[in-house]
C-alpha cells in the first residue's frame, strides 16, 4: 500500500501558483519525503492556468511540470489534479464561467470542450515525467453539481457520465503524447501492478466528495467513480456526521475510511480494480488535537485491511497560515506539519507507518454485506445512498459486522443487483453473504457543509 500526502504549500497556500517559488516548493517536498511518503497530490488552480476559455498559459504549465520534477528529486511520485475547482471551502472558477459569462460547467458544449482542452494540455505537460503517478480530473468537482453549493451547475446522472467520459478521454489523450516518459516509467516490467507502486502508464481518476455515496439527490453517484478512469477514488471526512455519532476515536470514525473504500468498491465492475483513499484527515472541529495521532494511526491500519488498496493520501502536508483570512477554523490545523515546518503528533504517527510499511492482506475479506440498491423488479431503489450515510441502516450494519469479525477487518459490500453474479463474487473472494437485519434502525443526522462551519 502506498503512502502519500496532499501537498498544501506552506508559503501562500495555493495562491503560491501566482508567484511560483521553486525553492519554497523544494523545502516543502523535502519535508514530505522525510516522512517516508512515496507520492504527493498537487493542485494547480484552474483560473491561473486557463484564465480565458481559449487561453492556456504555457508558463503556468511549466510551473506544474517543475513541481513534478522537484518532487522526483526527492523520490516522490506525483498525482496532478486538473480542475480546482474547489479547495478548502473556496471555489476557483474561471471568470469565463461565472457572473456575466455564467454557463453550465457540465453541459454547455463550448465549456465542456474548453475544459477538456485544459485537462488535455495539463496532462501533456507532465506526460513525459517518469515520476508521474497520474491525473485526477479535479478535486471533488461533483460539489458544483447540487446543493448545498450556493450556485450549483445543475445536471443529471446521464450528463454527468458524458462529462466524466469526456474529461477522462482528454487526460488520456494528453498522456499519450508522452511516450518517452512512459517508457522510462515502465522500465523492465511492463506488467507491474499499480498496487505495487507503479503501472504501465499513469492513472487517470475521477475524485468525488462523499455525497456521491451518501446523498440520493447528488447527480454524480457511485457509478461515476467506478465506471470512469483507472481506479475508484474516495475522500473520507468524519465531519460528515460520523464523528458526531461515534466520537473522534469511536469505531465508526476510525473505520470510516475503510468503510467508504468497501462501499465504493461494490460498484466496481472489475473485481481487482484499485481502490484509492485519496483524501483523509483529522479535522479538529470533531477530532481534538490530542486525539489526532491516534485517529491517524487507527484509520490507516483499518484502511490497510481492505482489498486492492492502491494507497492512502493524507490531507494535508502543512497547516494553513493564520495570516490568510476566512478559512473555516478546521482548515488551519489539518497539516502533518505546522505552517512553519514543525512535525506534529499526527505527522509522527503517519511517518511511523509510512516508514515501516504495512503488508497487503493475503486475501480479501471473505464476508460481504448485501446492499439493497434495486427493487424486486430490478429498478433502482431511491434511498440506497441515505442508508449508506452516517447514521444509516446499512452503515450501522456494516460497522457491527466489522467490529465482530474474527480478523478485525470490515466486510466487503455486494450490491443486490449483482448478487446473482457468482463469477464476480468468486473473483472478489466472497464466500459468505450477510443481510442487513430487518429490525435495525438508523439514526437521523443533519450535518452542515464544511464551507459553512465556523
Amino acid at each position: 500500500m502506498r503512502f502519500g500526502v496532499n501537498y498544501t504549500p506552506a508559503v501562500g497556500w495555493f495562491h503560491s501558483w501566482l508567484d511560483f517559488s521553486p525553492s519554497d516548493t523544494a523545502r516543502d517536498l523535502e519535508a514530505i519525503a522525510s516522512l517516508g511518503a512515496d507520492h504527493v497530490r498537487i493542485f494547480p488552480l484552474w483560473p491561473v492556468v486557463q484564465p480565458n476559455r481559449t487561453l492556456i498559459r504555457a508558463s503556468a504549465l511549466r510551473d506544474v511540470a517543475t513541481v513534478v520534477d522537484i518532487a522526483g528529486s526527492f523520490g516522490l511520485d506525483v498525482n496532478v489534479d486538473a480542475l480546482q475547482g474547489h479547495l478548502s471551502s473556496f471555489d476557483f472558477v474561471p471568470s469565463w464561467l461565472d457572473s456575466w459569462h455564467r454557463r453550465n460547467m457540465f453541459t454547455d458544449p463550448d465549456v465542456v470542450a474548453s475544459t477538456a482542452a485544459y485537462v488535455e494540455a495539463l496532462a501533456a505537460a507532465v506526460a513525459d515525467k517518469p515520476n508521474l503517478l497520474g491525473i485526477s480530473i479535479g478535486n471533488e468537482v461533483n460539489q458544483f453539481a447540487h446543493a448545498p453549493h450556493p450556485a450549483p451547475h445543475d445536471t443529471t446522472a446521464e450528463k454527468g457520465h458524458a462529462w466524466a467520459a469526456a474529461m477522462v478521454a482528454a487526460a488520456r489523450s494528453g498522456l499519450a503524447s508522452g511516450a518517452s516518459g512512459l517508457e522510462a516509467r515502465l522500465g523492465s516490467d511492463p506488467s507491474a501492478s499499480p498496487l505495487a507502486g507503479s503501472r504501465p502508464g499513469p492513472l487517470v481518476t475521477v475524485a468525488q466528495y462523499d455525497a456521491a455515496w451518501y446523498d440520493d439527490a447528488q447527480p454524480f453517484g457511485p457509478e461515476h467513480a467506478a465506471d470512469h478512469g483507472d481506479a475508484t477514488v474516495t475522500h473520507s471526512w468524519v465531519f460528515n456526521g460520523t464523528a458526531a455519532l461515534h466520537g473522534p476515536l469511536g469505531a465508526g470514525s476510525v473505520r470510516h475510511g475503510e468503510y467508504l473504500l468497501q462501499l465504493a468498491a461494490a460498484w466496481n465492475r472489475e473485481p481487482r480494480r484499485p481502490n484509492w483513499l485519496q483524501e483523509v484527515g483529522a479535522p479538529t472541529n470533531v477530532v481534538p488535537p490530542a486525539d489526532a495521532a491516534a485517529f491517524t494511526e487507527q484509520t490507516i491500519r483499518h484502511v490497510a485491511g481492505a482489498q486492492d488498496v492502491l494507497g492512502v493520501t493524507w490531507w494535508c502536508s502543512h497547516d494553513v497560515s493564520r495570516s490568510l483570512a476566512d478559512f473555516p477554523e478546521l482548515e488551519y490545523d489539518l497539516g502533518l506539519f505546522t505552517n512553519d515546518g514543525a512535525l506534529k503528533p499526527a505527522g509522527e504517527a503517519f511517518a511511523a507507518l509510512a516508514r515501516s510499511g504495512i503488508a497487503a492482506p493475503a486475501a480479501p475479506p471473505s464476508t460481504a454485506l448485501v446492499l439493497d440498491d434495486a427493487l424486486a423488479d430490478g429498478s433502482p431503489r431511491y434511498g440506497t445512498r441515505a442508508d449508506c450515510a452516517p447514521g444509516g441502516r446499512f452503515a450501522a450494519a456494516w460497522l457491527a459486522l466489522a467490529e465482530s469479525s474474527e480478523d478485525g477487518r470490515g466486510p466487503q459490500v455486494v450490491l443486490r443487483s449483482r448478487l446473482a453474479d457468482e463469477t464476480l463474487r468468486t473473483a472478489r473472494g466472497v464466500t459468505s453473504i450477510v443481510e442487513v437485519p430487518t429490525d435495525l434502525d438508523g439514526t437521523a443526522l443533519t450535518v452542515a457543509h464544511p464551507a459553512t462551519m465556523p
